[in-house]
């Protein structure tokens, strides 16, 4: 199922362009029309270069998405020497078509689009790039952004769960099942950065929980679907953009990463090149995660140390999250130091930090993150471990009576 003639036939006419007009696109056929018709000398030679630069980006998705195809779904494939499976390939080739203008980036001065893999038809991708609207004005890039952020995080919890994201981070998320309850929870975790945010949910919307998001102000709600009842609720406030987005294919029914689909991997610029990754969606076992200290931790605080576990994970580093009842109640993130994380999650969550537990993304490197946890009444703590002075970290816990977990995993997000 190769084509090779296409692709061939292709090359050659754009290769000569001066003499020749090269069609690849069905969108093209009407203008091109009009201009043979309206022009007797044919198309111009910008016009004809236009054409073949097209063709050739053309030809270049379609060798790609072959390649890639090749290279991920062979059976019994001979071993590559310069990329084992254990290795990032040598070659990357990302193949993207723009499906929107958008009318700004990050800042008013920046140009921005929003592009999807080309070739294929996305079923397993999912998420937020080809979510459907259902209302509202055009999504901004850091719509997008912030939307992507509350889709991943609410899609990392198994249980029904709603987050609140301002510029990239939870500030809300909570888990129930009465989404309406969850709402409640999410928003009271912050009222103030939660005004003008995203709001995700891993369930479909109830009606409920539309009346219950009608007093504050959002942006953008995203969520896999929405009762009939609840999107007239939610059509009410003109400037609300409503997104309905597919959850992406289960790990063991999801293609192989894809180098020409682009969110198989995690991308990101720097100057003069490009960091790529694969994404940090390794699945853990809570069974797998040691007690280090003298009290091992309740049920109670096992559960929550689960979902700080999942919450932390989505917070910029270095992270700390508080959580009481499976909601996230102070929590602080992107710091030069994780002291003033610690700070910031306690100064959010304010009386209600007592009998929370706490998250942290990676190790703690100096006993004094233990001692602030526990003036602020932190009874169980759950992270990587490995630190050097695990053994002071853990003498410090000790002392306040505090249960902690290693996990033997790291979350960091930058």
């Amino acid at each position: 199922n190769i084509d090779i003639g296409g692709p061939t036939l292709l090359r050659a006419a754009a290769k000569n362009f001066p003499a020749v007009a090269v069609i690849a696109d069905p969108a093209d056929y009407g203008w091109v029309a009009d201009a043979l018709a309206d022009t007797p000398a044919g198309l111009t030679p910008p016009q004809r270069r236009q054409l073949a630069a097209k063709a050739f980006r053309h030809v270049a998705d379609y060798d790609a998405f072959v390649a890639d195809y090749l290279a991920h779904d062979t059976p019994d494939a001979p071993p590559d020497a310069a990329a084992s499976p254990a290795e990032m390939p040598p070659r990357v080739t990302i193949s993207l078509t723009r499906a929107a203008g958008l009318r700004y980036g990050e800042n008013p001065h920046q140009r921005a689009a929003l592009y999807v893999p080309a070739g294929g038809d996305g079923s397993s991708s999912g998420g937020v790039a080809r979510a459907r609207q259902h209302h509202g004005p055009p999504l901004s890039f850091n719509n997008l952004l912030d939307a992507d952020a509350a889709w991943r995080v609410v899609s990392d919890c198994p249980d029904p769960a709603v987050g609140i994201i301002k510029h990239a981070n939870p500030c809300g998320l909570a888990s129930r099942r009465d989404l309406a309850e969850a709402y409640r929870l999410a928003h009271a975790g912050d009222p103030v950065s939660a005004f003008g945010g995203i709001v995700g949910f891993n369930r479909p919307v109830t009606a409920a929980a539309a009346a219950a998001m009608a007093p504050v102000f959002y942006e953008v709600i995203i969520a896999p679907a929405y009762d009939a009842d609840a999107l007239p609720i939610l059509q009410r406030k003109r400037s609300l953009r409503i997104l309905e987005a597919a959850p992406a294919a289960a790990p063991e029914t999801a293609p192989a990463v894809s180098a020409t689909d682009a969110p198989g991997y995690d991308l990101r610029p720097l100057t003069g090149g490009i960091l790529l990754q694969t994404p940090d969606n390794i699945t853990e076992n809570p069974q797998s995660w040691t007690t280090a200290t003298a009290r091992a931790p309740t049920a109670a605080e096992l559960d929550d140390l689960a979902f700080a576990w999942t919450a932390v994970k989505h917070l910029k580093s270095n992270a700390i999250a508080f959580v009481k009842n499976r909601a996230l109640v102070g929590m602080g993130a992107g710091q030069p130091n994780r002291v003033v994380s610690v700070h910031l999650s306690q100064r959010a969550a304010g009386a209600n930090a007592a009998g929370c537990v706490l998250a942290s993304d990676a190790f703690f490197p100096f006993p004094d993150n233990i001692e602030l946890a526990a003036a602020a009444g932190i009874t169980a703590i759950i992270q990587p471990g490995g630190s050097i002075r695990d053994d002071q970290v853990i003498a410090a816990a000790n002392a306040a009576n505090i249960a902690m977990l290693f996990t033997g995993v790291r979350h960091f997000r930058h």
